[in-house]
């Protein structure tokens, strides 16, 4: 039997640009190694134009490495102020990136909610693999928490978030927070994240080849560089969230996927699987963007949609009490209004 892997189109406004963007290079060590050699995301000129304090920090391992942090305050935040924080995890592919990267999604959060923003340096595959990246990500969390008082944030309003690779070590950090106890999560962001290492789905396979995205292709090199000729089943939960076996307890979750890329499948599974076991999950999953889009062409309308819809999920998880006095405060004037 033929199984049609027809490819979902994009979104016109999409395609469009797309036109003048060049093909994903094919990921070999070769590549890697150029996109590694490139220089750091430049982050002043994100940070230009707006009120804020940055510091860095890092924190020690038991190998004797250490992961830098980068944090991001709204200029004046102080000591005890207890401002929500974002715990931001870059992109990738485990393989690729730095802390400053998509630094822009965060800092949007920053502005509108003057969240500070806390982004991790963790360290890359293939000359680390197994548990490093996401115990790298962890540690880092378990920092910032450990020093919300002097960081102005309040320890029980911080989100763990991150795009790609870094969605998929954010799923993985809220699985250890969960299972070892500390810290508590208000809630988790998973953009388009990086889940299963299997690799398997419809999506991934109509995405085998494809030009002008992420593609099948290079999630087997960076999945291989993460965890090398381990079998599917002794792959730990924590590395590749799809194979954790009990998705209950874990903090509320939001999960954004584009309809045209690799990860849509396994993004959709792990949502319903969150369900299933009783927990909260909010899923979108918008109509011809292709992964990562968002983050290169932020003006078409698709684009717009999603980061509304993000922001409107951050607002109602870090202001839970002031949305449910308002919404009190409105049912209670409805009231008033009906007639008798």
């Amino acid at each position: 039997m033929t199984v049609n892997l027809a490819r979902p189109d994009f979104d016109p406004e999409l395609r469009l640009l797309l036109g003048r963007t060049p093909p994903a290079p094919r990921l070999t060590p070769e590549p890697v190694d150029r996109m590694r050699r490139v220089p750091p995301t430049p982050v002043d000129d994100r940070a230009r134009g707006r009120a804020i304090d940055r510091r860095e920090a890092s924190v020690p391992t038991p190998d004797g490495a250490r992961v830098p942090l980068s944090i991001f305050s709204p200029a004046g935040t102080s000591r005890g102020s207890g401002a929500p924080c974002v715990y931001w995890i870059h992109g990738g592919g485990m393989v690729a990136g730095d802390r400053f990267m998509d630094i822009g999604i965060p800092l949007e959060w920053l502005d509108r909610f003057g969240a500070v923003v806390a982004s991790v340096g963790y360290r890359l595959a293939p000359e680390v693999g197994g548990m490093t990246l996401v115990e790298d990500c962890y540690r880092g969390l378990l920092w910032v928490v450990e020093h919300a008082e002097e960081l102005g944030v309040d320890p029980a309003r911080v989100i763990v978030a991150g795009i790609g690779a870094g969605g998929g070590l954010a799923a993985g950090t809220a699985l250890l927070a969960r299972d070892l106890g500390v810290p508590a999560i208000a809630g988790q962001m998973l953009l388009c994240p990086m889940l299963d290492h299997r690799n398997d789905t419809t999506s991934a396979r109509r995405f085998s080849g494809a030009p002008m995205t992420w593609t099948r292709e290079a999630n087997e090199y960076c999945w291989r560089a993460v965890i090398g000729d381990l079998r599917d089943d002794e792959v730990p939960g924590y590395v590749s969230p799809a194979n954790a076996r009990d998705l209950a307890g874990l903090p509320t979750a939001y999960i954004d996927v584009w309809s045209a890329e690799v990860f849509r499948d396994e993004d959709v599974a792990y949502a319903s699987r969150i369900w299933a076991a009783g927990g909260q999950a909010e899923l979108h999953v918008w109509a011809g963007g292709r992964h990562g889009f968002d983050a290169l062409f932020p003006h078409p309308r698709i684009s717009a949609a999603a980061r509304r819809a993000r922001a409107g999920w951050l607002d109602r998880v870090l202001n839970p009490i002031a949305d449910a006095v308002a919404a009190s405060a409105e049912t209670r004037d409805e009231a008033v209004r009906l007639p008798a």
